[in-house]
């Protein structure tokens, strides 16, 4: 059994509450209800091209959705010793080249990754204002079509926003596989 299948949040359920550092060495918390009308929790990393093709997309949905009062992360819980593309100091140097919209945290322990239960970079999270699971899977249909431009993430967040159940509340997430340390 892999550490998604044991451990993963379960839609409806609570996300846990997780400290993790950002690439300016402060600490946030990953889930923090009281800041944010909604939450998108992230995985991603550096390297999965499937990561790089959304890339884009999710920044564009983190930069329309701030003023709706939601809080975007993304979190990095691969092993860096074995890619280490996806070091901690890669991740500086990544921001540093890029306009990030939302903080990229570091999950050295791999503790954020095991308690959602991610498989994928990129697998998304959306959360509504209690920090329930409304909505986990792929951002949108295509990895290969910016013009879906993170529809299933967007739809996701309308409906909550709304005050709607999530029409469609879970998808696969597509990508590559999260780069587990092998202790």
């Amino acid at each position: 059994m892999s550490h998604a299948a044991r451990n993963r949040l379960r839609l409806g359920g609570k996300a846990p509450d997780i400290e993790l550092v950002d690439t300016e060495g402060r600490d946030h918390r990953l889930v923090a209800p009281e800041e944010a009308s909604a939450q998108v929790v992230i995985f991603t990393c550096n390297h999965c091209p499937y990561a790089l093709a959304w890339h884009e997309r999710l920044m564009a949905a983190a930069r329309d959705y701030a003023a709706k009062g939601v809080r975007f992360v993304a979190v990095n819980p691969n092993d860096a010793e074995r890619y280490p593309v996806d070091s901690y100091e890669a991740m500086q140097e990544r921001v540093r080249a890029e306009h990030w919209p939302m903080p990229y945290l570091r999950d050295e322990g791999q503790d954020a990754a095991r308690a959602f239960g991610a498989r994928t970079t990129p697998d998304v999270f959306v959360l509504d204002g209690s920090g329930r699971l409304r909505y986990r899977g792929a951002p949108d249909g295509d990895y290969h079509a910016p013009e879906q431009d993170a529809a299933w993430l967007r739809e996701a967040l309308d409906d909550l926003l709304a005050g709607r159940e999530v029409r469609r509340p879970e998808t696969d997430p597509v990508g590559c596989s999260v780069k587990w340390r092998r202790d």
